[in-house]
């Protein structure tokens, strides 16, 4: 089947600092001509994020806002835009700047080509630019990731990267539960069940993360919970897919 369009899905929780230039940048990407579905989702955010997002959306069509009453986490947002998708191929965006739209191209490239079904984005892998911040952040991120690799048998450079991008009906084949951080290694286990039927690939990104002072939100509770996942869905897999 030819891909012909792709939702991108961006849970936001108080972004208001980043969101207007984010969703500039969302819009004016190169997406290798395919057309575009922008799935906003403010989870139960303080601050005037779901304004600017709404604003943005009435004068943008290809803009959606959907939205959380109260805050629910990344995961519980990630799988109301997933539920929302109806593009051929379906890529999750972080609504701070973090991770850059330029990218698109490189990460829809093999979807687009026909190589892969899933492409994962790698802040370790390639000569891009990364902004260099917390050392201890950087020695948990390799932990986890050669973790999930032990059980998995797939040899990701960073599991916990944001950028990735799957075709819909690879997506539709796993079942999610997670709320907060922790969708990432879940993600991770139940699409590396799904092989040898589907084929993945990684691909160097830009990176310029932020401080805790500029707004991260990730901390030492998600990283605990990340490796109770990594146990949990991949010893333990109940409903797998």
């Amino acid at each position: 089947m030819k891909i012909q369009s792709v939702s991108i899905i961006i849970p936001c929780y108080n972004e208001e600092q980043s969101l207007p230039e984010l969703l500039k940048r969302v819009l004016q990407a190169d997406c290798l001509g395919l057309r575009r579905d922008v799935i906003v989702v403010d989870d139960g955010s303080s601050d005037r994020s779901a304004e600017i997002i709404s604003e943005v959306a009435a004068k943008e069509s290809a803009v959606r806002l959907e939205s959380h009453e109260v805050n629910r986490g990344k995961g519980a947002a990630l799988r109301t835009g997933f539920d929302q998708a109806k593009g051929d191929i379906v890529l999750i965006q972080d609504s701070d700047l973090e991770y850059d739209p330029a990218e698109y191209p490189a990460l829809l490239g093999p979807l687009v080509q026909g190589e892969a079904d899933v492409v994962f984005g790698s802040r370790f892998r390639g000569g891009q630019p990364l902004r260099l911040i917390y050392y201890w952040n950087g020695v948990a991120n390799r932990i986890l990731t050669n973790l999930s690799n032990f059980f998995t048998n797939v040899n990701f450079s960073d599991m916990e990267c944001g950028y990735k991008v799957f075709r819909r009906e690879v997506l539709e084949r796993i079942r999610l539960s997670e709320n907060r951080f922790g969708i990432e290694p879940e993600i991770t286990a139940k699409i590396c069940r799904l092989r040898p039927r589907i084929r993945i690939c990684e691909v160097g990104i830009r990176y310029w993360g932020r401080t805790y002072e500029e707004g991260k939100k990730i901390g030492f509770r998600d990283g605990c919970r990340a490796i109770y996942c990594i146990l949990r869905y991949n010893l333990f897999p109940q409903n797998p897919t």
